[in-house]
Formats: C-alpha cells, structure tokens, sequence
C-alpha cells in the first residue's frame, strides 16, 4: 500500500492538492517504459454526463492482458479504484459500455479516483465465449489471478507518471466473475487493497460451473434430449413459491426474506413426476452416486421469476446462460485435459470429473476461508449476494462465510474486516429487476465501505440512500 507520500504530507500538516493536468501530460503517458508492458494509446476524454474529463490510457500487460486506465484530469483524490470483470472476460470495460456500476470503473471515476481495468488476458467475442483457454496455460493463469496484480502494477505506474506520487488508498470492486477476483485479490494479494466489495461471487469455478451447471443440464434434459423444464413451468412454480413462503417471514411484501425458510408443497401444481423430480435436483444440488453433495445447496425459492435468464430460456430463444457457461468453460477451461470442441454438460461425470480439474481449480478457485494475511494487514471487506440469484448460489456465499467466521477464531472477530450483505429478491449482481424494481441500481456498497475505511463506521446497510 502506498501510504509514505501521503504520510509525509499530512505530517506537514499540508492536505494533498493535485493540480489541473494538461492534454499533453496525458499525451506523454504513451511514452511511459514499464517493464513487460507495451502503452498503445493515452488521450483526453471529454466530462461527460457524472463523468468527469480524464485521460484515457490503453496497455497491454504480457503476454496478452488488455488494460484500460482512467485518470481525472482535475480533482484526483488521491486514491486508486480497480474494478473486475464478469463472465469469461475477454471485453475490455465492457461493464462501463453500459448504464450499472457492477463490475465498472464509473463508481470510482465519479468519486475522484484514478481507475483501471483488464479484459483479464485474452480477447473474446463474448463473456461465455472460452475457445482463447484451449490448451492455453498462460491464459488460464492470466484470468484466474495474474490479471488483477498485473493491472494494478501497471496502473499504478501510470498513477506516479501522471500525478508524480502514488496513490494512498486501495479499493478493488466486482460482481460474479469479479467477485471471484475480488476474494482471489483478498487471498493471493492480501496487502495490495485497503478496501474490497465482492458481490455475488462464483468463487468456485469448477464447482459452480462444471460440476453444478452440469447437474442442472443433465437434470432438465429428457431421454431424447427434451427440455423438461421451460419458462411455463417456472411461472407456476414461482406463483406456488410465492404463495407459500412470503409471508414466512412475518410480512407480505412479495419477497422471500431467506429462502432457508421456505417449505413448497408442490403436489397441485399440475407437474408430471419427471418435472418434480427436475425440481428437486436444482433444489438440492449435485450430488455424486453415494449422495456426497459436491457444491453447496442448488437453486433458491424465490429466484424463479429470473430462471428464464440462466436457466430455462424464454419463448423467444433468449437466455439459458447458464448452459452457455458450463458448455464452453467444460470444453475449454475445467479440466487438466482440455476435451475441446465437441463435449456438452451431458458429458459431465458427477463420479470421475471432479477429481479431474486440480490444475484448473488453483488458478481459478478463491473460496479459502482463511483471511488472516487480509485481515493482519487492516482490509476491509463487504460482501453482498442476492438470495433469489439463480446461477450462482448464496448458499455456497453463506457457506463460505460460516467456515471464514470459523477459521477467525468467530464471528465476532470476522465482522472486524469482513460484512456480509444477503438481500431479499436481488437477481444475480442485481441484473434482473426484483420485487418493488430492486436492482443493482438500488444499492451502493461504496458509500459504507469509504466511510468504514476512513472514519471506522462498521456498515450496516448497502442500501441506496433515497
């Protein structure tokens, strides 16, 4: 962390000030030398909208990690705001193409902070798109872990160039995929962030989308390769759950508090006993011949209103994503042994494959409990995941906070470095409207995590202010 510039200011009594840059100290930024990095471009861009006039900077990290860095011309903070990636990447800041903070520079840019991102080292026609991980090493290691310290060296190079000192404070922020990387940063880098916000997080790869998204393809295809469940039959399983469960939790909102709580009856429903049976696999989650459950819990009541989505698809074709991330990352990315082109989740062995992905599960896999190194160093961390998240479960979320509250030494002592956040409703990173429009757009995990980092204020909501 770099704290001694800082330091010595303030022990001057001075505040840092950092002045107007100009077009061409942004300009001079493309003949930066860092070591293993080439810099394509460096250009102004226009304030626009929230945004304010920053520099631009484009780079590449070798082999291959594409990395934008954005850096406010005037009014830096003084502070650095790095932001991860969903899906399989592979689309530089694809996230601040869009309108969502999840997984985007805009939050820390809007603050003051300098900013930066990867596609995490390949180019990819699409997040579910995994064919550049084919017999390639070095692109898996990239993606898994080496793209977050990369992007962080090389925008911090760019910080001291531009502005002449480095920055004091660390945040890192992502959702999904990002959220892997987030708890990947907090276990592999424990001092490089002051500051975490994990949302949503697939921190288990080859148990979420090989094993588990393999489950629930072979659990929703007939005999002759049917669909067994569709969008019809989440609507009525999701009136059925409604009806049920919401009142559980003492008020009739049209939300589900805690899924955990939820007991359906599900047998007037109309369902044919295969359907139930479908059911009852995503419910309960993959399981191996002896009934070993091989990744925490399976599909939330209450995420019914999203399957269409992740899971089941809609009468227009779209959707079904979660098919299109067990397809690829299987072919190309979980096992020791790439099987390539022509495997499907059909092909899954709930018996043999999972002992088969060891190499892939240490690059990607972030879900170790033990946070002393991130805890010893001062980090602070919130983490939040929607209950009614379909395709990667808060159950595994829970479990894994249990088993860091576990290795803490309690609770009580996690709290001082960790706050976990489970919201009623909320859709995989907020991506789908909710009960009463609940979003991505209706929380803001910045706010507390900057208050709890400067001033000690514990959390105790991500909720949006009015």
């Amino acid at each position: 962390m770099h704290f001694r510039s800082w330091l010595a200011l303030l022990a001057l009594g001075a505040t840092p000030a950092f002045a107007q840059q100009s077009d061409a100290d942004c300009a001079a930024l493309r003949d930066v030398v860092i070591d293993a990095t080439s810099v394509s471009s460096a250009r102004v861009i226009a304030a626009s909208e929230t945004l304010p006039a920053y520099c631009e900077v484009r780079a590449t990290a070798r082999p291959a990690i594409s990395i934008e860095v954005r850096l406010p011309m005037a009014g830096w903070n003084g502070k650095y705001y790095q932001a991860g990636c969903g899906g399989f990447c592979g689309v530089l800041g694809r996230a601040d193409a869009g309108s969502s903070w999840i997984n985007a520079m805009r939050p820390g840019l809007e603050r003051g902070y300098a900013t930066a991102t990867s596609d995490s080292g390949h180019h990819a026609l699409g997040v579910t798109d995994a064919g550049w991980a084919y017999a390639n090493p070095h692109g898996e290691r990239d993606w898994g872990y080496r793209s977050i310290s990369e992007t962080h060296r090389v925008a911090q190079a760019m910080i001291g160039a531009f502005y002449g000192d480095g920055s004091s404070q660390e945040i890192f922020q992502g959702c999904s995929t990002g959220g892997r990387m987030a708890h990947m940063a907090a276990q592999r880098f424990p001092e490089m962030f002051d500051g975490i916000i994990s949302g949503a997080p697939a921190m288990n790869y080859t148990g979420l989308v090989a094993t588990k998204m393999s489950w629930l393809v072979q659990a929703n295809t007939d005999a002759d390769g049917n669909q067994i469940l569709g969008p019809d039959e989440a609507a009525t399983i999701g009136a059925a759950v409604l009806a049920q469960c919401d009142a559980v939790d003492g008020a009739e909102d049209g939300t589900i508090a805690d899924p955990r709580a939820c007991e359906v009856n599900y047998a007037d429903l109309g369902l044919s006993n295969q359907q139930i049976d479908t059911l009852m696999k995503w419910r309960e989650g993959p399981r191996n011949a002896a009934g070993d459950q091989l990744y925490p819990g399976g599909i939330p009541e209450g995420s019914e209103p999203f399957w269409w989505l992740w899971l089941t698809g809609n009468a227009d074709g779209a959707g079904k994503v979660a098919t299109a991330f067990a397809t690829d990352f299987g072919r190309y990315m979980a096992f020791d042994i790439d099987p390539g082109p022509t495997w499907s989740p059909m092909d899954f062995d709930f018996e043999a494959d999972p002992a088969k992905m060891s190499t892939s599960s240490g690059f990607y896999n972030s879900d170790n409990p033990d946070l002393s190194s991130f805890r010893e160093a001062g980090g602070k961390m919130i983490v939040w995941h929607g209950w009614a998240d379909a395709i990667v479960t808060p159950y595994k979320t829970v479990d894994w906070y249990e088993k860091a509250s576990e290795a803490a030494g309690g609770e009580d002592v996690l709290k001082e470095n960790v706050a976990l956040f489970m919201v009623p409703g909320l859709d995989h990173c907020g991506i789908l409207p909710g009960p009463g429009g609940i979003n991505a757009a209706a929380l803001d995990p910045m706010t507390p995590l900057e208050a709890w980092l400067n001033d000690g204020t514990v959390p105790s909501s991500i909720l949006a202010a009015e």
